[in-house]
């Protein structure tokens, strides 16, 4: 198949949209499939390249003045449309509704093209202040699903992550046909596997205390303040590594030093794909404070090692961690639960492990391959539906054609001669459907 997929957030920014965007065109390009990937370029360039065998087209762009890391291009409406005539997909894939996505939205109506979309955004995701605040709160988030399910509603199928993502759409007005369809998470690659005191030494970890993972990106409505609190408050002696970047690092670190807690939490930065599971795999316990995931791929890779989790009882994280099944979930924000719930794995060797085995079963229903399959099944179907519903509607303008022309009281002869009508009878399958035009609309 010919699949373009349209995002906002690709690789080398770094988070979950640009995660699963990538890994979905290197994996289709890698059963066969011709990929396209739309993306914002990083600089006031235009850039295309062949990327892991997916054609890459980054298109000019500045910085995003409320999101780091996001950029917004200059409105390249002619440049895709060629780039859209010159591909010809059979399906367009969009990833994310700002400006990219719009712009192929509307390009593929104007070609003739089917569209899915894929929400991976919450109204906190855009703004925390706005979506925190006590007076406005309500009427932002109402906004932004306002706009979220317009745009998915004039799509020809939408999808999210998991069944809260989607029930978030319902109950805000989603009409197109939906489902939900995991992310899912390479089963092949992400196994348990030995400790590695090594990779302590090589961050600066201590290698005589069990260590807590946290992946995510440090930014406020991943309340990571929720998990530095905690081990302020936990009994057990750990160390808690903190993997990832973002703008809220420079408050993150304060309140490590107002608590001194330096000795007890680090700061690890970016962490390449193959130390970061070698991490997983040494450490002992994964958490995650986040009020804003609508499917968590750090918490899957890190269950797809073994790994129990504590993470907050918020959106769709129990989907994932079955309270006291593969970990312990606790309220939003509240530290000293989360410190509780720490404490009691660690102190708990059975637990931990009966724990991780959970994770193992929980996580075997987002295998990768079969997520890739549902894609291409769902790609496939849609095409075949759209261009049927195309060669109808082509067959009810020619019975239109033909109606009106019968209907007349110009003399065949005349319409033949102005190269009006160049049969005196329509064939007769043409004829049968004369009479049933009707029901042919309501079958469209």
């Amino acid at each position: 198949m010919r699949i373009m997929l349209v995002t906002d957030q690709y690789p080398p920014m770094v988070g979950g949209v640009p995660t699963v965007v990538h890994g979905l065109a290197v994996d289709f390009a890698n059963r066969g499939h011709q990929v396209w990937v739309v993306a914002p370029s990083s600089g006031a360039r235009d850039v295309r390249r062949i990327e892991q065998k997916v054609r890459v087209y980054r298109f000019a762009s500045f910085d995003w003045p409320t999101y780091e890391g996001l950029r917004i291009p200059f409105l390249p409406i002619l440049p895709v449309r060629k780039l859209l005539k010159k591909s010809d997909p059979d399906i367009i894939h969009i990833h994310s509704p700002v400006v990219m996505g719009n712009i192929a939205q509307i390009l593929a109506g104007g070609l003739r093209k089917p569209v899915i979309a894929t929400n991976h955004y919450l109204p906190i995701n855009m703004s925390r202040s706005l979506s925190g605040d006590t007076l406005i709160g309500k009427h932002f988030s109402n906004i932004s699903y306002s706009y979220l399910v317009s745009f998915c509603n004039r799509c020809e199928y939408v999808t999210a992550p998991t069944q809260t993502a989607l029930n978030l759409l319902y109950e805000h007005g989603l009409r197109a046909p939906a489902r939900a369809i995991s992310n899912g998470i390479d089963l092949k690659r992400f196994t348990p596997g030995p400790a590695d005191p090594a990779i302590l030494q090589r961050f600066n970890l201590p290698v005589d205390q069990p260590l807590i993972l946290h992946v995510n990106r440090l930014s406020e409505e991943k309340r990571i303040d929720v998990l530095i609190r905690a081990v302020a408050r936990m009994q057990e002696r750990a160390h808690v590594a903190l993997v990832s970047t973002g703008p809220a690092e420079a408050d993150l670190r304060a309140l490590v030093a107002s608590l001194n807690l330096n000795d007890r939490i680090s700061f690890l930065g970016f962490v390449p794909d193959d130390e970061l599971l070698t991490l997983r795999r040494t450490a002992t316990l994964f958490t995650i404070p986040s009020e804003a995931d609508l499917q968590s791929l750090a918490t899957m890779e890190a269950m797809a090692c073994g790994l129990p989790v504590v993470a907050a009882r918020s959106y769709a994280l129990p989907e994932l961690v079955h309270h006291e099944e593969n970990g312990y979930l606790f309220e939003p924000g509240n530290s000293e639960e989360m410190a509780a719930q720490m404490d009691r794995i660690l102190r708990d060797e059975p637990l931990r492990q009966r724990m991780g085995q959970n994770s193992l079963k929980i996580i075997a229903r987002h295998d990768r391959q079969a997520i890739l399959e549902e894609w291409e099944h769902l790609y496939r179907r849609l095409a075949i539906e759209f261009q049927e519903a195309k060669e109808r509607k082509q067959q009810l303008r020619v019975m239109r054609k033909y109606r009106a022309r019968y209907a007349s009281d110009v003399p065949l002869s005349r319409m033949r001669r102005t190269g009006d009508l160049s049969l005196e009878r329509p064939p007769g399958n043409l004829l049968s459907w004369l009479g049933t035009e009707e029901k042919q609309q309501e079958d469209l």
